[in-house]
């Protein structure tokens, strides 16, 4: 069995040292098991997967309490499937709405670089193509603002 200390753990799984700590204080990973000796954390394989599984989770913004409804999911297994499933999902599309918001900014810095560039060239057709252009995506940057 591989025994690892907290710093290879924070090192493999990207999360900071007093992350873990915190994350196994409010119940989401162990209670980690300690070196007789020295008291410092020892974790094992097992511990590793589920601050893996739990860095991935917040990675994407998953908030606490569904990082704890997700654990205690994954300990029931099948009998959870439909839950986690769901969780997942609620997650997913939420991501989906950032990513169609990121779109809307990205499509509006474009237009904005390319009045810009005609400006530089002393384009004035295109400044007022590109002007027209983010005029059409400012009320649809408003919207993914709200």
């Amino acid at each position: 069995m591989t025994i690892l200390t907290i710093q290879d753990v924070s090192r493999r799984s990207g999360l900071s040292e007093p992350t873990l700590r915190y994350y196994e204080e409010v119940g989401l990973i162990g209670p980690i098991a300690r070196d007789p000796s020295s008291r410092h954390r020892r974790y094992g394989e097992n511990d590793l997967d589920t601050v893996q599984a739990l860095a991935c989770l917040r990675s994407m913004g998953v908030g606490i309490d569904d990082m704890r409804t997700y654990q205690a999911n994954r300990a029931r297994g099948r009998a959870a499937a439909g839950e986690q499933r769901d969780l997942l999902r609620r997650h997913a599309e939420r991501v989906e709405r950032e990513i169609e918001t990121l779109h809307v900014h990205l499509e509006y810095l474009e237009a904005k670089s390319e009045l810009w560039d005609a400006r530089e060239r002393g384009d004035a057709a295109g400044e007022a193509e590109a002007s027209i252009r983010v005029n059409a995506i400012v009320p649809r940057l408003q919207e993914a603002v709200r």
